[in-house]
């Protein structure tokens, strides 16, 4: 297991009288996990609870094992909370069409294993620079990989809201798997577009470059996004690799 230092915080933005942001953070057992709900009537909000909260219990003993494995757990884990997701909205009806995002990292043995659903993001620091991990699964990146509008139009387009893939919302769910090796000193940022909607790449890998600890750092971040309008939940985790 990677030993990690982590923090995480999640803010309701200046815009939302509630939060359907939702986040864990283990740094003994070596994970971090971060969901963005949607469903309106606080459904949104369930469905990210119930994500970080499976994520949790399977997580919850560190098994020690292989890459494989862990791949596997993160597999289990968004397998176990769709279902979990979609057998509440089954049994309340105030609960239809709920669902949410879903990042989970775990870090090991000097690699780390990513699940990702949505368009919430994964981003790698490393040496000063900074990467997106993931790929968002929405409307305007498809259009942006089919060279119909570019990246700066997606940022402001009226349908950049629209995804396309996400937890509750049927039953054979597509994770993205992703896998890479760690360095000292990495630090992985794993955030709801609350934060990305806001602050563009630059902005993020500035804050993350001052040499100040974790919890400045992630204040910082939410701090850019609230300054920007603050219209959405906001929420930022930080794992960095010892």
């Amino acid at each position: 297991m990677s030993k990690i230092n982590s923090f995480g915080k999640s803010d309701a933005g200046l815009r939302r009288s509630n939060n359907e942001d939702a986040f864990v953070v283990n740094p003994e057992l070596g994970y971090a996990s971060v969901a963005d709900g949607m469903g309106g009537q606080a459904s949104g909000e369930v469905a990210s609870r119930i994500f970080i909260e499976t994520v949790a219990d399977v997580f919850s003993k560190d098994p020690g094992g292989s890459e494989q494995e862990y791949l596997q757990m993160v597999q289990d884990a968004f397998r176990l909370a769709n279902e979990k997701i979609i057998g509440a909205a089954a049994e309340n009806p105030q609960h239809q069409g709920m669902g949410c995002t879903g990042e989970l990292a775990v870090f090991f043995n000097g690699g780390y294993a990513l699940g990702h659903v949505g368009d919430s993001r994964s981003y790698l620091f490393r040496r000063g620079e900074l990467r997106q991990i993931t790929r968002d699964h929405s409307l305007v990146q498809e259009q942006v990989d089919q060279g119909l509008i570019t990246a700066v139009e997606a940022r402001t387009h009226s349908l950049r809201h629209v995804i396309l893939r996400a937890l509750g919302i049927k039953g054979d769910l597509a994770v993205d798997l992703i896998r890479g090796k760690t360095l000292p000193g990495d630090i992985f940022l794993l955030c709801s577009d609350g934060l990305t909607d806001m602050v563009e790449d630059s902005s993020i890998r500035d804050a993350l470059s001052l040499s100040t600890g974790l919890e400045e750092k992630v204040e910082r971040l939410i701090g850019l996004a609230r300054t920007a309008g603050g219209y959405d939940n906001i929420t930022a985790v930080l794992c960095e690799i010892i």
